[in-house]
């Protein structure tokens, strides 16, 4: 029996109550076993209209493959594994960075899992339970600390990660970033060349690395276009949107009230506009806004808003290569991407 008939074994379809196999596929496409098998791993020397018409049956008769058997046979899950704060849904972030991910392992023999925590309880334990189980080949985490024992952990482990956010440890490690300082920078000027003198940021929360950041762009652009801040230190970007709208209009209604404002998230410019608005005040006339935007509903809605936009699938997208490039040993310092809406792609 030649290689070819050994590996074309499969002679007839998966009967409709049996989860389909490589054999299934192969009895569907002509094709050998192990010519399906480096298909679907994306091998170099399968064609892509082979791999394209490999992967259209599979989609059609709903192949997955058997995790566990992979595992015994490589070591290897085949997951990456996204770890997400519950409260990230909601600023937006969730969503399009899970479809950035997936547009890369679709052509990978990688499958995403969401892992998911409460920013209530101890960040170290979705990381912790995927570096004790094996549940995962590599992991993607947000929300990153100066000083992260996330990332200090899988350092110490040499297991694959990527981090959306960097950190300020002295360590080598992949990660995707939005210039949060170049954005708080411009943000100033663009106020200034509109006249606005008296500033106020919406920054993150205090212990997130970009918090840092966006702080140091607003302070060096207040210096470099002569204007000046104004407090807003009682809420940050986790705080909800009533109590962002309430610390607003109660700004706007003090002595010295700012004529400009910075948000750091589309959902945080919606409670801002309110709270100007509460205050009997109208943005683009008495006070306007430089705002960081994930999607288009602010432009549209608010046009007086000035928007930038921070793109998460394309963080998803970076994240997802480093992470894969990371598994397949290519050093950390190659693996380390900034982006800003001029130079996104």
């Amino acid at each position: 029996m030649d290689e070819k008939t050994k590996n074309r074994q499969a002679t007839a379809p998966t009967s409709a109550n049996e989860r389909p196999t490589l054999k299934t596929i192969a009895f569907m496409t002509g094709l050998g076993i192990t010519t399906v098998s480096r298909a679907l791993k994306n091998a170099p020397d399968i064609g892509a209209e082979t791999k394209k018409r490999v992967r259209l049956v599979a989609a059609q008769v709903g192949y997955h493959p058997n995790r566990a058997g992979v595992r015994l046979r490589t070591g290897k899950t085949n997951v990456i594994s996204l770890i997400l704060s519950l409260e990230e849904e909601f600023i937006g972030l969730t969503s399009p960075m899970v479809v950035g991910i997936s547009e890369i392992l679709a052509a990978t023999q990688y499958h995403l899992v969401i892992t998911p925590y409460s920013m209530r309880s101890d960040p170290l334990d979705p990381v912790r339970y995927v570096l004790e189980t094996g549940a995962a080949d590599g992991v993607i985490i947000s929300r990153t600390e100066p000083k992260d024992p996330r990332v200090a952990l899988m350092m110490e482990r040499n297991f694959p990660f990527g981090t959306h956010g960097r950190t300020d440890m002295g360590l080598a490690h992949p990660f995707h970033d939005f210039d949060n300082e170049r954005f708080a920078y411009d943000a100033v000027q663009m106020l200034v060349e509109r006249g606005r003198r008296r500033i106020m940021l919406l920054h993150p929360p205090a212990g997130l690395t970009y918090h840092m950041h966006m702080r140091t762009g607003f302070e060096r652009g207040l210096r470099d276009f002569g204007a000046t801040p104004v407090p807003f230190n009682t809420v940050d970007l986790d705080n909800s949107l009533d109590e962002i709208r309430v610390a607003c209009e109660a700004a706007m209604r003090a002595p010295g009230a700012p004529d400009g404002v910075i948000s750091g998230s589309g959902g945080g410019a919606v409670a801002l506009v309110a709270g100007i608005e509460a205050a009997g005040l109208q943005l683009g006339r008495d006070v306007d806004m430089v705002s960081k935007q994930s999607n288009d509903i602010i432009r549209w809605l608010r046009p007086e808003v000035i928007s930038v936009r921070e793109n998460f699938r394309l963080a998803g997208r970076e994240l997802a290569k480093a992470v894969i490039a990371r598994i397949d040993g290519q050093p950390a310092n190659e693996l380390q991407t900034l982006s800003y809406p001029p130079d996104e792609t």
